[in-house]
């Protein structure tokens, strides 16, 4: 087994690592959204946005895992121009989408202060 295939593996397994991750953590939260309703511990709302937050919370954990995926198999193995910039729009759309969400998780922008008053 050469080095390109041993990285390519490589790249392959991180990605199945971020896919499995955005899984689990999506039947982790739908798990403990249901929990709570089904025991009435909290009113819709507040277990809604606890799942959103979760929810929200695997999905950036797994596009950062395959964002690093991306890199390891571009990079490594085919290192031209064209997969270099396919590479790019890629970790550009990723960002645009885990800036976003983590925005909608925050409910600030990342260079305003944290509301230390406001319970997480």
């Amino acid at each position: 087994m050469n080095f390109p295939h041993v990285v390519e593996h490589a790249g392959t397994a991180v990605d199945g690592a971020g896919v499995a991750i955005i899984v689990g953590g999506a039947l982790v939260a739908t798990g403990v959204f249901a929990r709570r309703l089904l025991s009435h511990r909290d009113d819709f709302s507040a277990a809604y946005r606890l799942y959103r937050q979760s929810l929200g919370r695997a999905i950036l954990l797994g596009l950062e895992f395959l964002v690093a995926g991306d890199i390891i198999r571009t990079v490594a193995v085919s290192p031209t121009f064209t997969s270099v910039g396919v590479l790019a729009v890629i970790v550009l759309v990723r960002t645009f989408l885990s800036f976003s969400l983590e925005v909608e998780l925050e409910g600030r922008w990342p260079w305003q202060q944290r509301d230390i008053g406001r319970s997480q």
